[in-house]
């Protein structure tokens, strides 16, 4: 039996800043992020009193998070694939030349809206392809006890530029106009990229051995498709940004046509916003000591509601300042409680590229869900947009009765090989081509039910780990005999799974089948008939202790 590690809290929530190279990389990505924010800003900003701004202003925040959407999954992959230091390196340099031009062709005039919406895309595309690489970045960076303090802080990060850019955005706009706001991005950029330059990842974390890409985005969408529990969490989670989603996309509505500011007011809406981000980050950790997971989302989403419809209906400042805090700190309980329940679930081999599906459901929500808002509004009214979007978050609490969030603080998702070594007569990387495992196994007629019933788990820790096909059949000449065959894409991928996809869970999801089975599961490797090489022809080492 596999006994979970207890879990350290660290001393400080702060202890994470006593490591250098995690302080100077966070320092440097939050103040990369508030250049991108600034940016969104200034371009929702640069088209406000346009006749179409209803449209125009909602489809900058669509373009802005379109691109992780759309990248994060495979930005995930290369993270593994490449050195990440020299990833975010290139990235880093795309994106200031990006937003470098797009400043020049604001001061020139030369800046249609489906001009500025190419370039937003295009800024969007960098800090999809930065955001899972640095989010991985992080357990190099500090020691395992205090991880969950540097993802925290990370939380924070992203709340603090949220909070500054569009406040900076706003007081440079009032003051010199759009353009400048566009390179200050670029400089920005440039702060990390300088960070970037000076540090030297360790060795021993380049060494470590990588997957190829195509295998590895395969594997990583495998494992979210068979994994139930994760598919819950993304719907869910998907339901509360939806509507929540409008704070962002409409908030410069708001700030303009229901409550009457200008660009220094707006930034100020925004900064309420992220002070209540900054404080859900900062103190969440006090709360779920008090709720779980399930009746924080539940609070969380139920006090957005209430906040929500306050902002809709009042035409003040004051009133709408403590209800965007309001706002802001129950987006942040949500998102940060649904990544760190993510973040414990999830076994290691997998957790970059499910987290990228996340930010991918994430982003991409609030990128479908930005214009359907924008076109509420232009057909409806702005107070009706926000009321449904209210009212959707009511439902999206009640949905939460059904699709829970597992509690998963207890559970211990490192991998576990325990398969048996393999006696191969034929070199599986000669054959080539996919690999079928065939398990064998006999089954009295009393327990033929409850066999077949957990032989439904077993499916899902197959597919989940690596194979691309999955069948149980009886064999007709003997009632009761049962073959179990799953096919994996090569010699390889099967190797992984032995190395390091299977966890205590899958284990106990075998001896549950086992528990059923008449004598020992008789397991054959099936390899491609065209396979070359036997026993007398393998080399001394390359195959030897092979895992099944």
């Amino acid at each position: 039996m596999t006994v979970a590690e207890p879990a350290v809290v660290p001393a400080s929530p702060f202890a994470p800043f006593r490591h250098r190279a995690f302080f100077w990389l966070w320092l440097g990505v939050v103040v990369a992020s508030i250049g991108a924010w600034a940016q969104t800003v200034g371009a929702q900003w640069l088209f406000i009193n346009d006749p179409n701004a209803a449209t125009i202003v909602p489809l900058v925040q669509t373009a802005s998070t379109l691109p992780m959407m759309l990248l994060a999954l495979p930005a995930g992959v290369l993270a593994d694939a490449f050195d990440r230091r020299l990833l975010l390196v290139v990235v880093q340099g795309y994106s200031i030349a990006v937003s470098a031009l797009l400043a020049v062709l604001t001061v020139a005039g030369m800046m249609p809206p489906a001009l500025l919406l190419t370039f937003t895309f295009a800024v969007g595309a960098g800090l999809a392809m930065l955001s899972p690489t640095w989010q991985s970045l992080i357990t190099e960076l500090v020691p395992r006890e205090e991880f969950a303090a540097a993802t925290r802080l990370d939380m924070v990060s992203v709340n603090v530029s949220r909070a500054a850019g569009p406040a900076i955005a706003g007081w440079i706009i009032a003051t010199w106009g759009v353009a400048p706001v566009f390179a200050l991005t670029a400089a920005a950029g440039a702060v990390l990229l300088v960070i970037l330059l000076t540090w030297r990842r360790s060795t021993a974390a380049r060494a470590v051995q990588r997957e190829r890409f195509v295998p590895a985005l395969r594997s990583g969408s495998r494992y979210v498709r068979h994994e139930p529990v994760i598919r819950a969490v993304l719907l869910r989670f998907a339901s509360f940004v939806f509507p929540a989603g409008a704070v962002w996309a409409l908030l410069p509505l708001i700030a303009s046509r229901q409550l009457g500011l200008a660009a220094s007011g707006y930034g100020l809406l925004f900064s309420a916003l992220g002070i209540g981000a900054v404080t859900a980050a900062l103190g969440l950790g006090r709360v779920k000591r008090q709720l779980s997971s399930n009746q924080v989302l539940a609070v969380a989403g139920s006090g957005f509601a209430v906040a929500f419809a306050g902002v809709a209906v009042t035409s003040s400042i004051w009133v709408a300042l403590p209800l965007l805090v309001v706002c802001g700190f129950c987006w942040t309980a949500t998102v940060a409680t649904v990544i760190s329940e993510l973040q414990l679930f999830l076994p290691g081999w997998v957790r970059a590229r499910a987290i990228a599906i996340y930010l991918m459901v994430f982003l991409g929500t609030q990128a479908v869900a930005a214009p359907v808002w924008g076109l509420v509004t232009q057909y409806t009214s702005l107070r009706t947009a926000l009321l449904a979007a209210a009212v959707l978050l009511v439902v999206s609490v009640l949905l939460g009765l059904v699709l829970r969030v597992p509690e998963s603080e207890g559970e211990d998702r490192s991998p576990l090989a325990y398969w048996d070594t393999p006696r191969l007569q034929v070199d599986p990387f000669t054959a080539g081509g996919p690999v079928v495992v065939s398990v064998e196994y006999e089954v009295s007629d009393l327990d033929r039910d409850a066999f077949l019933d957990a032989m439904r788990g077993m499916r899902r820790s197959r597919l989940r780990s690596g194979a691309s096909r999955w069948e149980l059949y009886r064999v007709g000449e003997d009632r009761h005999r049962y073959v179990e065959q799953f096919e994996v894409p090569s010699w390889e991928e099967h190797e992984r799974q032995h190395e390091g996809r299977l966890t205590a869970e899958d284990k106990a999801i075998e001896d549950a089948a086992f528990a059923h089975v008449t004598g020992s599961p008789r397991t054959q490797h099936l390899l491609p008939a065209a396979a070359r090489g036997f026993a007398d022809d393998l080399p001394g080492d390359r195959h030897r202790d092979r895992p099944r």
